[in-house]
């Protein structure tokens, strides 16, 4: 024992346990220093060393690359950007030089397969457009890579079917970049179902809407997209619901439309209303749209209260209230939740999940499911009824 640890730093008074904590089991914990009727406080983080965080390959240089995932490796405790792979090997090099990441680990996509030449790469994440999640995963899976991919997983069902494949054939595990299902406001959410807080779960209302530019982007391209705004943001409503109410839908109902005469809706679609119907009688009613202002919400209506969480699908901001009989009124409230980087969480998760050999929470048979669930709901808008799940 040193003497600062026993007594202080020389000619101070020498701090309490409280305030320097102590070791236990390699890790650093302190005393809790609040009083009963505050919340404890969290424990510190036990960040993997730096040079032993799992490497991450970034494919793909567009806007969630550049502006979320590679900024959320700060914020990461186990995962690093080690290598990139982009159309634009220039800019590549750019941006590489801003993580630290040498010119060497800039690949062209056509040297997809020079990543198994880094040692320092232990998995890779798949920002492509939807149409290019399967070509790349299996080529990613092919030389042994863990893929993360980006959401939704594919175009249809038989090319998420195809990737699960690929990677079950290679071992390599594969997770769908469901952020969602990292963050504390939808776990929250998650809880008050499973605990019973409010009683029974009856019915849901999902919400994700927002404006479409009229600038040319892959999202308007059915073969880059495989779909307008279900597959793109609808998907949150559909796969946080099925993840609050924790049940997979028996049935569901469409409708579909967009405006005519604009070519950006010729082959995917702008707006679409569905209905999930789940086996325990809970509905859930979800909207999706690329033309209409800004909400991305998630309502939950209980036997006795209800959850609101304002903007469930953004990437940051959310809020929780929970709205409740209090005495002879019904009480509207907030719950202060501490919120953390969706990218962050889930990059971390997929790094724990590679170093330790354990499956990850969003595997590529729930993204198989959503690819499943979203074939039906095309066909229940197509032929105007309900479609079985």
């Amino acid at each position: 024992m040193t003497e600062d640890s026993r007594t202080g730093a020389p000619g101070y008074e020498a701090p309490s346990d409280a305030d320097k904590g102590r070791v236990e089991g390699g890790q650093v914990r302190f005393p809790e220093w609040r009083g009963t009727v505050e919340p404890p406080s969290a424990p510190p983080p036990t960040p993997t060393p730096p040079g032993e965080r799992i490497g991450f390959a970034i494919v793909a240089l567009g806007r969630i690359s550049v502006e979320q995932v590679l900024p959320a490796f700060g914020e990461c405790l186990h995962a690093r950007a080690t290598a990139l792979v982009t159309s634009d090997v220039e800019k590549g090099r750019v941006i590489a030089r801003q993580y630290g990441i040498p010119d060497e680990a800039v690949f062209a996509y056509a040297d997809t397969e020079r990543l198994r030449e880094r040692s320092d790469v232990r998995a890779a994440y798949i920002g492509l457009p939807n149409g290019m999640h399967r070509e790349y995963t299996e080529r990613l899976a092919a030389i042994g890579l863990p893929v993360l991919c980006e959401k939704p997983m594919a175009n249809t069902p038989e090319e998420a079917e195809a990737m699960v494949a690929a990677c079950a054939k290679d071992g390599v595990p594969l997770m769908i970049a469901y952020r969602c299902q990292y963050e504390p406001f939808h776990l929250a959410a998650r809880k008050m179902v499973e605990s019973g807080e409010l009683g029974r779960l009856r019915f849901v209302e999902a919400t994700n809407v927002q404006s479409g530019g009229g600038a040319d982007q892959w999202r308007y391209s059915g073969a880059l997209a495989g779909g307008g705004a279900l597959p793109d943001i609808g998907l949150y409503c559909l796969n946080s619901t099925r993840f609050l109410v924790g049940e997979e839908p028996e049935s569901v109902t469409a409708m579909a439309y967009s405006p005519p005469g604009d070519k950006r809706w010729e082959r995917v679609e702008e707006s679409m209303a569905f209905t999930l119907r789940f086996p325990s009688g809970v509905i859930a009613s979800c909207l999706t749209s690329y033309g209409v202002f800004n909400k991305k919400s998630v309502t939950l209506h209980f036997e006795a209260g209800t959850v609101e969480v304002e903007d469930a699908f953004s990437y940051h901001g959310a809020r929780f209230w929970v709205t409740r009989r209090d005495g002879d009124v019904a009480m509207r409230a907030e719950r202060k939740i501490g919120a953390k980087n969706h990218f962050a969480q889930e990059l971390d998760h997929f790094a724990v999940c590679v170093r330790d050999g354990t499956p990850p929470k969003t595997p590529g048979e729930e993204g198989l499911r959503d690819q499943r669930i979203m074939a039906a709901l095309y066909q229940a808008a197509a032929e105007a009824r309900p479609i079985p799940v």
